[in-house]
């Protein structure tokens, strides 16, 4: 009798421990998992913030990331919607009614995170299209207001920009040194989500202090992009290792110089390299801001060739394809007739193809405008994540058919020695 009942007491604590053990394992379905988002989003009583970003595998989406937030306007709820693709951010307020939310979370984004005021929901959806749900314990206050202060990734006061002289003395932003703030600023907004991506998304690791991240800009020159993502990766709790290459000595003197006046000296060093023969570590992010003409192609090729697994590269000017347009196939003659129209086929020419060849070698390729034209005409950027994908054939002919017709042998190509293209 007593052997039953201790058989009866074991089977009992058996089953207890395997439903707790399957409860701990179990993800919901995608479908599920949205639907727990959505509502969570919809119960105005908690709910503070959402974010979606990123995309998910062979799926289009039409913003880069939405914040989406609680505003209270004219004594009415309002949901703010944030859409950023990539260039500008616009933002609508409505009703709550009036977001088709379901449709939203389901449109493609394959991280989605919803905090409320007592704990964050995160859903991420993996390649094969299946919901990872990871919940968090964490207390936020619901903030109403309407009119609120436009973030800033770079404090005007940060010591580091009167240093490199975008600002003075008082931590004024200088007037002469607008754009450049501008465009660091937006390099950076670009720099967060697409890094917080790939990290929850496992293509770079999360960084930690025995493994800090480990990132590298490529023609640096007086260094603003730099110290920038720097101090606002250090600032945003990220621990960096951080080199500037530059072929001038005086540049690399000059930004050391700053680094040991801001005591940072063990995160950031500067080097006089010419970029295809830097002796820099290999980096987790390779950065350029405007590297001249095939100076780019030399960061792209050193970023490839040592497995780097982001690249944000702003390209400059692009003479090397221009000098090889002798003549065009027809009918694209009228096309290079006149020189500005050649200046400009010269320069999508060569972008089109370097994002062709990155993905060729395995990167996930975006090209985008990272801040306005009337900052900078040099305003496009290419963001590459490294997927390890397969080449695509379809790819891999049309670069052949382009480069054939136009008679045109891209110096990136040339510097890729494991490509095998030809």
């Amino acid at each position: 009798m007593w052997w039953a009942h201790w058989q009866w007491q074991a089977w009992l604590i058996n089953q207890v421990i395997h439903q707790r053990y399957t409860c701990e394992i179990m993800q919901p379905s995608k479908e599920d998992a949205l639907k727990e988002a959505s509502s969570r989003i919809l119960d105005i009583s908690t709910f503070v913030r959402a974010v979606l970003s990123g995309r998910r595998r062979n799926m289009q989406v039409e913003h880069e990331r939405i914040d989406i937030r609680l505003v209270e306007i004219k004594g009415i709820l309002n949901l703010q919607l944030m859409q950023n693709d990539g260039r500008t951010t616009t933002t609508k307020n409505l009703l709550p009614q009036q977001v088709a939310i379901d449709e939203l979370l389901d449109s493609g984004y394959a991280n989605i995170t919803v905090e409320s005021t007592h704990e964050a929901y995160s859903v991420r959806i993996t390649k094969s299209g299946d919901a990872q749900v990871h919940t968090e314990k964490r207390d936020s206050e619901q903030n109403l207001a309407h009119d609120k202060k436009k973030d800033r990734l770079l404090d005007s006061t940060d010591p580091f920009l009167r240093e490199v002289g975008i600002a003075d003395a008082k931590g004024t932003i200088k007037p002469s040194k607008q754009d450049k703030y501008k465009q660091v600023e937006e390099f950076l907004r670009l720099l967060s989500p697409t890094l917080n991506a790939a990290v929850e998304a496992g293509q770079i690791h999360k960084p930690t202090i025995q493994k800090p991240l480990r990132i590298t800009d490529l023609g640096c020159g007086h260094a603003y992009l730099t110290f920038a993502a720097h101090q606002f990766l250090m600032k945003s709790g990220i621990p960096v290792l951080v080199t500037g290459i530059d072929i001038r000595p005086d540049s690399r003197d000059r930004n050391n110089a700053i680094a040991e006046k801001l005591g940072i000296t063990k995160t950031i060093n500067f080097k006089a390299e010419e970029i295809s023969k830097t002796t820099a570590d290999i980096a987790d992010i390779a950065i350029a801001l405007h590297a001249c003409d095939t100076a780019t192609d030399d960061a792209i090729a050193w970023a490839v060739n040592g497995g780097a697994k982001l690249l944000l590269i702003a390209p400059c000017c692009h003479h090397d394809i221009q000098k090889q347009i002798d003549s065009a196939p027809e009918p694209w003659g009228a096309l290079t007739k006149f020189g500005l129209m050649k200046e400009r086929l010269g320069d999508l020419l060569t972008d089109s193809l370097r994002a062709q060849l990155l993905r060729i070698v395995g990167y996930r390729v975006e090209v985008i405008e990272f801040v306005g034209g009337e900052h900078t005409p040099r305003n496009l950027m290419i963001r590459a994540i490294k997927t390890d994908a397969k080449p695509d054939k379809l790819d891999i002919d049309r670069y052949l058919e382009i480069t054939s017709q136009w008679g045109l042998t891209p110096a990136l190509e040339k510097k890729l020695p494991t490509l095998n293209i030809r």
